[in-house]
């Protein structure tokens, strides 16, 4: 039994997204902002708190206005019951897989409610909604006056609104016929916990550098192992381990009984002076009681073990060793307080939110991969091989947890960049079927795990041939952006720079399409002409642009859908031809349009553009593309760019890339076509 999938309307970011699960670890990936704390807050009201509330600032800002729509639809005459349906509603829809063979489903039963012997799926809606019969009180003792101030009249409305829609909405369950929506059951809330259990490790866990007062975080957790291996539920052996803490603490209670407490019956003040003890009141004395579990809490603290006998305290270990095993801990107890449930849920959601905190690359990776072993591992070591049946969610701005786990496994937070913000998820594992994929799936992977390519997390990105570029971009943006308004500015925004040569950039066209991302391909024109060998066969060798009758270049000719394009072609191609959706193709052209010289790479493109700089001369442009040619062909390329990056910087920017820059800083809106998924800002609007 799993959840397979989540479909969340109307809460913050969230204003209608669907989330596929995977049966063991779901990895999130995104910017900030995108709607990924949205999520885990979403579900930690839900199976958190005993009845879950949420306030008007939970709702998307679009949203909002609704209630303001419905109020004066209400105004106008419109009956109650249409008013009603007219108010938002914050919805969740949970699908679970099951196997119908199962003897025993346990608490899932009272979901099934269709009577298709082959269905595997059981729906739980919860929605959060107006009572019944209180659209009067929601809208009492306010009145809307439409030629009135109406910008006084919507402020002092949401006011109300903001009080009263926690005492006036309520949320409730019911099981959906996932073959007829509209065969339902309603059922108690206290159902949905119960088959549900969920537990959050948060990305702020308390593990910061203190050297005034000791933090004993980790400490913390054992206090709750206790209490779970105390519970009736717990194991012989877990709950023998907390008698004998309890019979070593009798041993001192008898000691404090007889000594302790006369000594402290001492302290009492003289309360005979105030008149008491009168005669029919008891007198005072001091009883001290050990509790085990008090004992914990205050007192017990983790040390690291020394070899000179003297234990370190919690705090002298790295920040890195003491998150890995807090979140080690917290998944042990975690596991514990399943297993002590008398009524085994379910399925057990575990949301763990940037577990890379601290860690060095290496151990993130080693952490993604072995998650979904360490319930094997509980399972077996600990509850006799019976499956624990958790669900790991993982949001992560780690590159090397998101390109360390598997393609299917990501789901990608895309927030849009309008007025009305939400979010779009983007779900690699549907998003990447079809044997088109194939090719470019496996490639993809290995480059990004190689890499560490931070596509997920970018707001654009640049792709270019090789080190040159990449040496020179910084500067190259810095020349391009002076022109450009700050919102514009690249430098403001989370670009990327790959790497990838001209022959696999095209490989990133449909992930990029996918993701939606924005991005330049700077990649060279690599003219050839056709020649042949002693042997007779048919060559390109490398040429002049104006000698090329083709290019080699696998990038230009995926573009264009054109394996024989030649350079004068491509010279010719407009703006428009060069941009397809997020995408937009850079390489080299003549910098004027009374020019005709151009290069076939960045070294003699630059050249080019800098004509006075690196002396090139002709009496033609025939002769000074030739001049720049040789001139490229003799220089040692990093030493090229190191010089141009850093010591002689006034230098003009090829044509083709300021072209291409000045395009990829645009601040454009993700276009309003249907989508997978969509919701709203994490920030909290009050």
């Amino acid at each position: 039994m799993y959840i397979k999938k989540v479909e969340v309307k109307n809460f913050r970011l969230l204003k209608d997204v669907t989330l596929t699960l995977e049966e063991k670890t779901t990895v999130i990936v995104g910017r900030n902002n995108s709607g990924k704390t949205s999520l885990t807050e979403f579900f930690r009201r839900l199976l958190s708190d005993n009845s879950p509330s949420f306030a008007l600032v939970d709702f998307p800002l679009v949203i909002q206005q609704e209630f303001w729509d419905a109020f004066v639809r209400k105004s106008e005459g419109v009956g109650e019951s249409e008013t009603v349906e007219l108010l938002p509603t914050i919805e969740a829809k949970i699908t679970i897989v099951y196997d119908p063979r199962a003897h025993d489903l346990g608490l899932l039963s009272d979901f099934i409610i269709d009577l298709d012997i082959n269905s595997k799926e059981a729906i739980a809606l919860i929605s959060y909604k107006l009572k019944d019969g209180k659209i009067n009180a929601l809208f009492e003792n306010l009145t809307y006056m439409p030629d009135s101030d109406l910008p006084r009249q919507k402020r002092d409305f949401f006011r109300s609104m903001k009080e009263r829609i926690p005492k006036l909405y309520v949320a409730s369950l019911s099981a959906v016929d996932p073959t007829d929506d509209s065969n339902q059951k309603s059922l108690d809330l206290l159902k949905l916990r119960s088959l549900l259990q969920a537990g959050f490790i948060n990305a702020q866990r308390g593990l910061d550098d203190t050297t005034h007062k000791e933090r004993d975080v980790l400490g913390k957790v054992f206090e709750r192992l206790l209490t779970s291996a105390s519970a009736e539920t717990a194991a012989a052996d877990e709950r023998t381990i907390a008698l004998a803490l309890e019979r070593a603490v009798q041993g001192i209670q008898s000691s404090i009984d007889s000594d302790f407490n006369e000594q402290l019956n001492g302290l009492l003040p003289a309360f005979s002076i105030f008149g008491y003890p009168g005669l029919n009141d008891p007198h005072l004395c001091t009883e001290t009681i050990l509790d085990v579990q008090r004992l914990l809490e205050n007192n017990t603290r983790i040390r690291y073990a020394n070899s000179n006998g003297v234990s370190l305290p919690e705090t002298h270990n790295g920040l890195g060793s003491r998150n890995l095993i807090f979140i080690l801990l917290q998944l042990y107890e975690f596991f514990k307080c399943y297993k002590g449930k008398q009524l085994a849920p379910g399925v057990h959601l575990i949301f763990i939110e940037e577990p890379e905190a601290h860690l060095h690359p290496q151990m993130q990776e080693v952490f993604i991969r072995k998650l979904s072993e360490l319930a094997n591992v509980f399972s077996e070591l600990y509850n006799e091989g019976e499956s624990w049946p958790v669900q790991f969610i993982v949001t992560t701005h780690s590159t090397h947890m998101a390109n360390e786990a598997p393609f299917e496994a990501i789901r990608y937070f895309l927030s849009t960049r309008d007025d009305n913000k939400y979010t779009l998820i983007k779900d690699l594992r549907s998003g990447l079927r079809g044997e088109s994929w194939e090719q470019d799936r496996e490639f993809l992977h290995k480059y990004l795990t190689l890499t560490r390519c931070d596509l997920f997390f970018a707001d654009k990105a640049i792709m270019i041939e090789g080190p040159t570029e990449r040496l020179l971009m910084p500067k190259l943006i810095e020349k391009v952006e002076g022109s450009l308004s700050t919102e514009q500015k690249l430098s403001c925004q989370y670009v990327s720079i790959i790497e990838v040569g001209g022959a696999y950039a095209h490989h990133f066209f449909k992930l990029l399409d996918f993701l939606e991302l924005r991005t330049l391909i700077i990649t060279d024109m690599d003219s050839v002409k056709e020649g042949q060998s002693q042997s007779g066969r048919r060559t390109y060798p490398a040429c002049k642009v104006a000698e090329g009758t083709r290019t080699s270049n696998a990038c230009i000719k995926k573009w264009f859908q054109d394996d024989h394009v030649s350079p004068d072609t491509l010279i010719g191609k407009l703006d428009a031809e060069k941009i397809d959706g997020f995408r937009r193709i850079a390489y080299e052209v003549p910098e004027s349009q009374e020019a005709t010289a151009c290069g076939r790479s960045f070294e003699d493109a630059f050249m080019l553009a800098n004509r006075t700089l690196f002396h090139i001369q002709g009496i033609n442009e025939a002769e000074v593309a030739n001049d720049a040619w040789n001139k490229a062909e003799n220089i040692d390329k990093t030493d090229f760019a190191l010089k141009y990056a850093i010591e002689s910087t006034a230098w003009n920017v090829p044509r083709y890339i300021k072209e291409g820059l000045i395009w990829l800083s645009e601040c454009v809106s993700h276009p309003a076509t249907a989508r997978e998924v969509v919701g709203q800002e994490e920030v909290d609007h009050a």
